[in-house]
């Protein structure tokens, strides 16, 4: 009897252990499995719009021109500060998937790391504002409130919208390009978008939308 109790004891025991192995390997399957589908965190790993940047060159210049040359039905005022965003969708909303774009997304990422300075060098027959740091806060604050302080928002009260320009990422042959506007009407209020333009004929229009940047485009 002593022996079958034995064998008995030692039967459970090994059961017990052999669950409990189990259980520890099942969890640390599964915590494994969520770190290989955890999003990485695109504001630490890649930061944008960091101080430092110099001067903007002229193609940018030549591809916003183009982009805002027919009318509007609004007044342009543009943040003299460069400024873009690359939502965090699957770690990331552009979907490069050949070379030149893959190029493009990389040179994008490059040109927005640090915040560069916009001049009075755009051509844009109807005209626009360059606002400095200072104003653009202030113009926001404007729109967003419908220009409840007269005084303060008089010189603002045409504005609908403060936009902030994403320096252009160019690819290869500097045919195509990336390019980014996040429209502000307030603190938590705008939307914004990465697109891509072509330069065809001598002209640059806005490409048709493809996979590439049909995820990057958001409301705030």
């Amino acid at each position: 009897m002593r022996g079958a109790r034995g064998l008995w004891l030692r039967v459970v025991l090994v059961a017990i252990a052999g669950t409990l192995l189990w259980g520890w390997t099942s969890w640390k399957r599964h915590r494994e499995m969520l770190a290989s589908k955890a999003i990485p965190d695109l504001s630490i790993s890649s930061p944008l719009n960091q101080q430092g940047g110099g001067s903007v060159a002229a193609e940018a210049y030549e591809i916003y021109s183009a982009l805002y040359h027919a009318p509007m039905e609004e007044p342009l005022a543009f943040a003299e500060d460069s400024m873009t965003d690359i939502p965090q969708v699957n770690g990331g909303c552009l979907k490069p998937s050949t070379p030149e774009e893959r190029a493009m997304a990389d040179a994008f990422a490059a040109a927005n790391r640090q915040s560069h300075r916009w001049e009075q060098k755009f051509t844009i027959p109807a005209g626009y504002r360059l606002l400095q740091q200072g104003e653009a806060a202030q113009a926001q604050a404007c729109v967003e409130t419908h220009g409840q302080d007269a005084a303060r928002c008089e010189n603002y009260k045409q504005l609908r919208h403060v936009r902030y320009l994403g320096v252009p990422g160019f690819g290869p042959t500097r045919t195509r390009a990336l390019v980014s506007v996040v429209k502000k009407c307030g603190g938590f209020c705008g939307s914004g978008g990465i697109f891509e333009v072509e330069n065809a004929g001598g002209t640059w229009r806005r490409a048709e939308a493809t996979d590439f940047t049909r995820e990057c485009s958001w409301m705030y």
